[in-house]
């Protein structure tokens, strides 16, 4: 929304009016006079004008270490959630950036920036998902390449990106998916006549889980962190 366009929705001024407290320097734009009245308002933009707040809002992004037994919901009635491991202060304002199942540990990330959460998990902009994986089965030799060459998904009707497969052990592996969607990386393995046993998320993009968390633990993402995903 323009600026001009917010000063009079916030105020109940006069399209006129608002442009005139705008040149007059009367409204400010996190910190300065804003001058401009096409200037594009964002979300997280602090805006005043005579010193009255019109808008503020702090953006959060966290990293947390989700345990095994946790939903990845804001809420349920009957199972604790990721969201009641941070702070009550954030939690009315946060929502979950690429979700794991409640036997899934791992990289959790939570914000209140929703376009920022949709480049992060939004399949077509392909960014890797790397899984710590451990199989019911030894792991073929065969299941790479099935891997590299996508695998069919029937409910979705489609064929998932390729992927990389990184053996460990017999039963271990490290495994880079680019789309994240519903039980992927189980759906994966069952395809090719396996079970996976754990799933543990190591990183998304160019965020990796922080080694010193303990599960249930988080904090802040780093504005390095916050900068791969823009």
């Amino acid at each position: 929304m323009r600026l001009d366009r917010f000063i009079c929705k916030q105020t109940g001024h006069s399209f006129r009016q608002a442009r005139l407290l705008i040149a007059g320097g009367r409204v400010w734009v996190d910190g300065q006079p804003e001058r401009n009245p096409v200037t594009t308002v964002e979300r997280f933009m602090t805006i005043s004008m005579d010193g009255t707040v019109l808008q503020e809002q702090t953006a959060h992004y966290l990293m947390l270490h989700k345990p095994v037994g946790y939903l990845s919901a804001t809420r349920d009635p009957q199972h604790p959630t990721v969201l009641d491991l941070v702070a009550p202060q954030l939690r009315p304002v946060l929502h979950i950036g690429g979700r794991l199942d409640r036997s899934t540990s791992g990289l959790i990330i939570l914000t209140n920036d929703g376009l920022w959460s949709r480049r992060l998990t939004e399949p077509r902009e392909k960014i890797p998902k790397t899984y710590h994986v451990v199989t019911r089965d030894p792991i073929s030799p065969e299941t790479h390449q099935r891997f590299a060459d996508g695998i069919y998904l029937a409910y979705e009707r489609l064929t998932t990106s390729p992927a990389r497969l990184e053996q460990v052990a017999e039963r271990e592996a490290r495994l880079t998916i680019y789309e994240g969607r519903y039980h992927q990386v189980k759906r994966m393995f069952a395809a090719v006549g396996n079970r996976v046993k754990s799933l543990h998320r190591e990183s998304m993009g160019e965020i990796r889980l922080d080694p010193t968390l303990a599960p249930g633990e988080w904090r802040p993402l780093l504005d390095s962190e916050i900068a791969s995903v823009i």
